[in-house]
């Protein structure tokens, strides 16, 4: 059983999906374990540690000559995994919709791709919960590079020639990434605010030491998978209204209203934006799929008339690299343990265990996962019998 980790080769892509503690893991599943040449060098992990871990380091079509198994940040190019196994599995956020053509590319090589982004939030896949992983770095991260574009001190200090008052940071959402930046701003001794259109979440929100604001008229929004509902119009008025009048008063904003496979909901209006002090920031966490901030640039730093800052980067988990990367490895090794029998050393896959069936999304040259959509382009692309309903 061999496995591969390629070099990543999407733009600002700083992740690997193995390092050399996973690796050693790999090896004791049974698996020879194949790296490319660089494909850890983003994140700090030299060829010399993977080797000494015990895997190959080699070129491209070295590592992925024969391989059973295929490990990703990103869904990899069809023509990059040419020369593995038959039926190889590729393990790696896929994110399929709007990319429906590439996914079709990838049933008709003959290859299982496996989306972990796609992972029941069940508790025994908590250990494999990528979302959760990197959601919780980017939360932290979201606040370190929000108080650099601030600057100015976020903690109250009492000094000989004044007192600074502490910065006020307003968090939208109480995720996984909204509460770490409630909880790295209270670190770093801002007064923290934060609101959710899920009731459950400021019982949360207040055990890190912020205030919640929820609209009286709205009750509860929580949906499934740990998801809010969509909300009514009427809703929507009464929780922007909230928040145009909370907004104005912030130093630093950061939204997080993220749910994969569809269009950031837009929270901060341009007239919210306009309503913030100069040298006030906004962090936009939503900014790969649009964001939630009208003036949002995805990819890059907007700087409005009014002088407010606003970060769109795309890849906020990938500018923690290595620890991305370590937290991401680890995920995938948890998953591999539930597909690999130990004792004999092999693939031994349980086709219809909730964890496969959520997360496979091709099979025997079609695409099996009922929630992928093909449209004309794609199903051209697609072998006879594929399926999939929205």
């Amino acid at each position: 059983m061999k496995i591969a980790v390629l070099r990543e080769r999407s733009e600002g892509e700083t992740r690997v999906a193995a390092t050399p503690e996973t690796v050693t893991k790999l090896i004791g599943l049974g698996a020879d374990v194949a790296i490319e040449a660089g494909a850890g060098e983003f994140a700090r992990l030299p060829d010399a540690e993977y080797a000494k871990a015990g895997a190959s380091v080699g070129t491209a079509a070295a590592t992925i000559q024969g391989a059973d198994i295929v490990l990703a940040v990103r869904r990899p190019a069809a023509n990059a995994i040419a020369g593995a196994a038959p039926g190889v599995l590729v393990v790696a956020t896929m994110d399929p919709y709007g990319h429906e053509g590439d996914i079709a590319a990838l049933a008709k090589a003959g290859v299982t791709a496996v989306a972990m982004e796609f992972m029941p939030r069940i508790t025994r896949a908590q250990v494999m919960d990528v979302l959760s992983s990197q959601a919780n770095l980017a939360g932290y991260q979201a606040v370190l590079d929000a108080a650099v574009a601030f600057d100015r001190a976020m903690p109250m200090m009492m000094t000989a020639a004044g007192t600074v008052r502490p910065a006020k940071v307003f968090v939208m959402g109480a995720g996984v990434a909204g509460l770490q930046a409630i909880a790295t701003a209270k670190r770093l001794g801002a007064v923290v605010t934060a609101t959710d259109v899920r009731a459950a979440a400021g019982e949360q929100v207040e055990s890190l030491g912020a205030k919640f604001i929820m609209t009286d008229a709205l009750k509860d929004a929580s949906g499934s998978g740990g998801y809010a509902r969509e909300l009514t119009k009427d809703e929507q008025a009464a929780q922007a209204e909230l928040v145009a009048g909370h907004i104005a008063k912030q130093d630093i904003v950061i939204t997080t209203a993220l749910i994969p496979g569809r269009p950031a909901p837009k929270l901060v209006s341009r007239a919210m934006v306009e309503s913030m002090a100069p040298g006030s920031v906004i962090v936009d966490l939503a900014a790969e799929r649009g964001g939630n901030v009208e003036l949002t640039q995805p990819g890059g730093v907007a700087t409005t008339a009014n002088g407010v800052t606003i970060l769109g980067y795309t890849n906020v988990p990938g500018r923690l690299a290595t620890s991305a990367s370590q937290l991401y490895a680890r995920n995938l090794v948890s998953f591999l343990e539930t597909l690999i029998d130990k004792k004999e050393k092999k693939l031994a896959i349980n086709w219809d265990d909730e964890l496969v069936k959520a997360t496979v999304l091709t099979r025997d040259g079609a695409i099996v996962h009922p929630n992928i959509k093909l449209d004309a382009g794609a199903s051209a692309a697609t072998p006879a019998g594929a399926k999939g309903t929205q």
